[in-house]
């Protein structure tokens, strides 16, 4: 059975589903985690999480397969990134044998709310870990929750594959040597009013420089940055402050392996923009969200087109898809099915 949802006109917000997984870790170990039913987490008023952002969170997602099968894409990779968030918020880890058993739990116990293969909407998974018990000094919490819960979600930016524009940012998203390379609530909170500013302005979101020079492109709102320059390389930008896109990793693989195009980690300077012919953000909400044209201060520029998507930025979109929904084969080890 799957759920009487308008799959089509989804959007990327929160729904209530029918079950979540919890599990606490106290005096040194991590309880067995459950599935529960009630989606209101009880927490010390004093809990870290709520007063120094002792916390980090996860986004992947499953996916329905035209025989029905159910694939998760990768999350071996978010489990590794959310153990590196929790180094760097000195959090217990989540092992990645636990963490992919909670995942596939929670996506079975929900699977009516999986959409139907062909639809294009997803199940968004958010794995969160978070500080609590009885605080008030600035130093570790006691006690954490480990949990995951589901939501049915369409594209995160309205309209899927077509592009969209973005406005360079004067503010910062995280600063050097900072948590940018983690996935914690704080960045995002950093965030919310310059990408209001954006939006305000008619662009989809901002994009961010490095905090240091403010010369080179580091993240698209939430997401990474990718272009394609005109004799056919795949360039993305590399630094400690950018958080690691498992979606970014996927798309340089398989545009060197499938694509066969020279793939390069580099510096992406905001005035060099001219040496790219197609550009895009990418990341498991995003997947792939072509960027039409780029606001930096007084000079609009654009890259393939305002309303037309790349080719390369097609075939990259269509490959990765295919893998997720189990249509393409995928690399070894990237899909793991729910049984």
């Amino acid at each position: 059975m799957t759920k009487n949802i308008d799959w089509q006109n989804l959007g990327f917000s929160y729904i209530k589903t029918d079950y979540r997984y919890i599990a606490y870790w106290k005096d040194g170990k991590w309880s067995k985690g459950e599935l529960t039913q009630d989606n209101t987490l009880h927490i010390s008023e004093g809990s870290t999480a709520l007063h120094y952002g002792q916390q980090c969170f996860e986004g992947l997602k499953a996916y329905r397969c035209k025989d029905g099968s159910i694939n998760l894409f990768r999350p071996d990779q978010n489990a590794e990134r959310m153990q590196r968030s929790c180094q760097r918020l000195l959090m217990p880890e989540v092992p990645t044998e636990m963490f992919i058993d909670a995942c596939k739990q929670v996506v079975k116990a929900n699977q009516e709310w999986l959409a139907p293969y062909g639809s294009g909407a997803t199940l968004y998974l958010r794995p969160f870990l978070i500080g609590v018990g009885d605080n008030i000094g600035v130093s570790p919490a006691p006690e954490y929750i480990f949990s995951i819960f589901v939501c049915p979600v369409g594209a995160y930016f309205k309209g899927g594959l077509k592009p969209t524009n973005f406005l360079v940012s004067n503010y910062d998203r995280a600063a050097p040597q900072g948590t940018g390379a983690a996935k914690v609530g704080g960045n995002y909170a950093a965030s919310l009013y310059p990408g209001k500013r954006a939006k305000n302005q008619g662009f989809a979101d901002c994009i961010y420089l490095d905090p240091t020079t403010h010369t080179k492109i580091e993240e698209v709102g939430s997401a990474n940055f990718f272009g394609i320059t005109k004799d056919n390389k795949f360039i993305t930008p590399l630094s400690p402050s950018i958080l690691p896109s498992i979606t970014k990793y996927s798309l340089l693989h398989l545009a060197q392996e499938r694509l066969g195009l020279e793939v390069i980690e580099g510096d992406v300077y905001i005035d060099q923009l001219d040496q790219f012919k197609e550009a895009g953000a990418c990341g498991t909400a995003a997947v792939i969200t072509p960027i039409g044209g780029i606001q930096y201060g007084d000079n609009f520029h654009v890259f393939y087109s305002e309303t037309e998507v790349g080719e390369i930025t097609t075939k990259l979109y269509n490959e990765l898809v295919g893998i997720q929904f189990g249509d393409i084969p995928a690399p070894e080890g990237w899909i793991v099915k729910v049984e």
